[in-house]
């Protein structure tokens, strides 16, 4: 049996539904469908969970709501009628569910927009289940409730409770039948819509696929493969056949868009393979993410990707590394103002903190440098705010002790300069540091070296 899940390219038009639905039929084991809300038809087009984003707020304003329920409603109407189901009664239940969403109440904003949020895949699937029954399938539309997803966390930034799996491994799927299923939520344990994070369609596909035990997730989206570098940074760049769980994660980590670093926790846990396909291309094999056993790698280097999303805190202080506590006192800092960092790096004199910028604001960093300067004393205090990451990922890279010194003679060429490098014990992934204006420049150099094959070289053991 199979999870598979579709993106919200891969469901934004009545033409796109056939598509996915004819992927869905073609393949007896594909049980358990994850469906996302309706994305982008072309560009300059809005995304239904915008949309939902915009109404949310109109409610929360007591606003007049009817011009956007139109349009919200319009986009699923256009999906029933390439289906020439006009005359059903599913809109009508659509319109009346939205707008009993409208006069309730909620414990909270969040609680408000992450009920609002969820309508996009909630009504697409309900809408698609109906749809796959008009031609004659058997399918049937199953609410998180039903597969007994509870969650914990905060109302848009939800976690799966890990007493889930048990009930949704309990659930009886009726002979041939096939289930669609709304990624992106699911319930408190008070009964309230909750939303996951960043690529929660994804998460939603993930859970179902450890929960249900199957054998394989397919996760088809708009790409034929995950590529080495993206193919906005390079044309047309070598396909990544088979991936690692955890270059994946490092990967996803540092920009690659497919997947974001949280989404798969749960199929790794369980060890269940992910392929990732294309809607439009659905006989190209795509990437198959794997556990590092059943994968061999061909390449030196698996992939690399920049992310410029980062500010970077530099310290300096003489003797510094020998002040016990020192980093202690810091980490208080950062918790006062519940902030996380993602790096570390640190000499004997200088110590570099590294955050994500959505972590801060200009009053957050005004105040932890000033609380800083007051507890540590530093002689050198300063902000980067132009400073980019470059993953460089790949198991093969421990195979050849010279390839971390041919990543820097590549950047070298280029005239860059690293700010940081990093590697982990691993040796899977090392990371660079750039300023942001370089950073599309130094994965260009180094992706010159990801062509090159293990076999190639006589140092390197194919594992």
């Amino acid at each position: 049996m199979k999870v598979i899940k579709f993106g919200g390219s891969s469901l934004a038009s009545g033409e796109q539904v056939q598509k996915a639905i004819n992927i869905i039929v073609a393949d007896p084991a594909r049980r358990i469908v994850v469906v996302s809300a309706p994305g982008k038809r072309h560009k300059g087009d809005v995304k239904v969970t915008d949309l939902l984003e915009q109404l949310a707020k109109t409610v929360q304003n007591s606003g007049d709501t009817s011009a956007l329920e139109d349009e919200i409603l319009g986009r699923y109407q256009a999906i029933s009628e390439y289906f020439s189901m006009s005359g059903s009664d599913v809109l009508s239940k659509l319109r009346e569910h939205l707008q009993n969403l409208e006069h309730q109440s909620y414990p909270s904003s969040e609680h408000l927009f992450a009920a609002f949020m969820a309508q996009g895949e909630n009504m697409n699937a309900r809408l698609i289940a109906r749809v796959m029954r008009h031609l004659g399938y058997r399918a049937r539309f199953v609410d998180p409730k039903e597969l007994g997803m509870v969650v914990s966390g905060s109302p848009r930034s939800a976690e799966i409770r890990e007493d889930s799996y048990e009930r949704i491994g309990k659930f009886q799927l009726e002979p041939g039948e096939i289930i669609i299923v709304p990624g992106f939520f699911a319930y408190d344990e008070d009964g309230n819509y909750a939303t996951f994070a960043r690529g929660g369609s994804d998460i939603t596909g993930s859970i179902l696929a450890r929960g249900f035990d199957v054998d394989l997730y397919e996760n088809f989206t708009d790409v034929s493969a995950i590529y080495a570098v993206g193919p906005d940074v390079v044309p047309h760049p070598r396909a990544i056949n088979t991936l690692t769980y955890r270059e994946m994660r490092e990967l996803s980590y540092a920009g690659f868009s497919v997947f974001n670093d949280e989404a798969i926790i749960p199929v790794i846990r369980a060890g269940i393979r992910v392929n990732v396909k294309n809607t439009n291309d659905p006989d190209a094999p795509g990437t198959m993410i794997a556990p590092t056993k059943d994968v061999k790698h061909h390449h030196l280097i698996t992939g690399i990707a920049a992310n410029d999303g980062f500010t970077a805190l530099y310290l300096h202080r003489y003797l510094l590394n020998k002040e016990v506590g020192l980093t202690l006192r810091i980490l208080q800092i950062l918790y006062k103002y519940n902030v996380s960092y993602e790096h570390m790096p640190s000499g004997i004199d200088d110590l570099t903190i590294i955050f994500a910028k959505d972590q801060l604001n200009a009053s957050q960093m005004s105040a932890m440098t000033d609380d800083i300067k007051a507890e540590i004393k530093p002689d050198r205090i300063e902000w980067f705010d132009d400073f980019a990451i470059i993953m460089v990922v790949g198991e093969g890279l421990y195979t050849r002790n010279d390839l971390i010194a041919r990543v820097m003679d590549k950047l070298a060429e280029q005239d860059i300069a690293p700010t940081m490098i990093n590697q982990g014990a691993s040796r899977i992934s090392t990371m660079i540091g750039v300023d942001s204006d370089r950073a599309l420049d130094a994965v260009r150099a180094i992706y010159t070296l990801s062509c090159e094959k293990k076999e190639a070289q006589s140092e390197g053991a194919a594992r």
